[in-house]
């Protein structure tokens, strides 16, 4: 560890490590980030998993939220070679009939194609839609506060608090409930739980705005893009070095760590009350995943056309079935027909595998914890909507729910949303506060997934742990969003 002095630590690489890094950084301050692991990235690496020359994305591969994110908007990140790719469609959600719903890039064409449900489906989203670039900071923005948009965020969150369950009967065909599962299945909730509608909304609005893209070359690209921003504008990075008490760090005036609450408490000498720490001990995880890795021979043989050209594609066929699986998931049992989201990150970058073959990318939720194997359940899927698919794998790759959290520890139990999104958490993430981001020791931040506006790589987490220790401790005003 370098024996030097600083103004400020982040503890973690993952995307919001490197955005509270950044945002002190530029303010001129002298920065220090530490990660644990021997590569930066937390959800953002990506490895050669299966064979040589076929690129994984080890967790986070298709990144909704990468345009939307004010602060992303705010870096120069191409000038680092970060290039983002679009799929030819956004997401696509085949059925057992052979036919397949899709998310395009503007509200208009993706009504068109659910046929009488087109009606319903603009009166959902054309509206906040229309908004969303406006409302976007106030929904990527701690809850608690006075938003810039009342009026507009109010409109949403009367629409949001809702279940998707509920949305859903709005809707009369197979074909745009099964659409809509899929995106409000990203919650990890079951879907009859408050606030799925905003996970599904806020989804569906940034394939309408800025579509679905993916990190040309592995979403490793993007860290090493704000990484290397961050070191020109005078940061430092430790790598391999993991902390495990606060005497392990060199004299700074705060610290910053993009941790989840569970990995906060096993700091030692943070000297929390034991208040905060009961508080912190009391939040909720939720379900894990179960994730393959693919080396294929050909692209996926999908029997819908539409699902041979998206990036995403959603598996489980009818709203009832989804519904169901995650419900089942929830209740900590087994669905023995999982949903399945699953990328296909090939066929817009082909720099993801050798000429003429092509990668692929699959996890389903599972109970928080259990490591069974779902590979046969999840290729079993695959086969359903793509008759073929098996005969297509030259290697493969899994990960359980106790592998994903050895990879990355801030998945407990496998959990990849940093915790529980209901409700609740919605205002407690981690604990009920103004200012969330704040411990009750001065000086130290938390600014992980478990931070609001919670999972996704957007990187606003970060950036509002590092506005308030700017405030708090060096009287500095964090760099405006766009």
């Amino acid at each position: 560890m370098a024996n030097n002095d600083y103004d400020a630590l982040v503890i973690g690489s993952g995307p919001n490590g490197l955005a509270a890094a950044i945002t002190m950084q530029q303010q001129g301050l002298s920065v220090l980030l530490i990660e644990g692991k021997n590569e930066i990235g937390g959800g953002l690496r990506s490895s050669e998993l299966t064979l040589p020359g076929f690129v994984h994305d080890i967790c986070s591969a298709i990144h909704p939220m990468a345009n939307s994110s004010p602060f992303f908007k705010t870096l120069p990140l191409h000038q680092y070679g970060l290039d983002f790719v679009y799929p030819e469609i956004n997401a696509a959600h085949p059925f057992d009939d052979g036919t397949a719903a899709v998310l395009t890039g503007n509200v208009e064409q993706t009504a068109a194609l659910l046929g009488k449900d087109g009606q319903a489906y603009c009166r959902l989203m054309q509206s906040f839609v229309n908004d969303w670039p406006k409302l976007a900071p106030d929904v990527l923005s701690p809850q608690l506060k006075i938003p810039a948009h009342p009026l507009l965020l109010a409109r949403f969150g009367l629409k949001g608090i809702t279940s998707a369950r509920s949305t859903a009967e709005k809707f009369q065909t197979a074909a745009a409930r099964g659409l809509w599962a899929g995106m409000a299945a990203h919650s990890m909730l079951p879907l009859s739980s408050m606030m799925t509608t905003a996970i599904g909304m806020v989804l569906l609005a940034c394939g309408h705005t800025g579509n679905w893209p993916m990190a040309k070359g592995g979403s490793q690209q993007i860290a090493n893009a704000l990484a290397a921003h961050f070191i020109t504008l005078g940061g430092k990075i430790q790598t391999g070095f993991f902390v495990s008490t606060m005497q392990q760090l060199p004299a700074a005036k705060a610290v910053v760590f993009d941790l989840s609450p569970r990995q906060l408490l096993a700091v030692k000498n943070t000297t929390f009350s034991p208040a905060y720490r009961r508080k912190l001990g009391n939040y909720r995880y939720g379900m894990g995943v179960f994730k393959i890795d693919w080396a294929l021979d050909d692209v996926i043989p999908f029997t819908a056309a539409s699902a041979r050209n998206a990036g995403t594609v959603h598996l489980g066929n009818t709203f009832e079935e989804i519904s169901r699986s995650e419900q089942l998931a929830a209740r900590g049992v087994i669905s023995e027909k999982p949903f399945v989201l699953l990328a296909q990150q090939s066929l817009a970058d082909p720099s993801r595998a050798p000429k003429g073959k092509h990668s692929a990318w699959a996890y389903c939720h599972v109970p928080h914890g259990n490591t069974q194997d779902m590979t046969n359940s999840i290729e079993q899927q695959v086969e359903r909507f793509a008759p073929g698919f098996r005969e297509r794998i030259l290697g493969k790759h899994t990960l359980n729910t106790a592998e994903m959290e050895a990879y990355n520890p801030n998945y407990i139990g496998g959990d990849i949303n940093g915790g529980v999104l209901d409700i609740q958490q919605l205002f407690s993430r981690p604990v009920l506060s103004h200012s969330p981001y704040r411990t009750d020791v001065k000086g130290i931040y938390l600014c992980s997934s478990s931070t609001p506006p919670g999972g996704g790589v957007h990187g606003m987490c970060g950036y509002h742990a590092a506005k308030h220790a700017l405030k708090d401790v060096f009287n500095l005003k964090a760099t405006p969003l766009i």
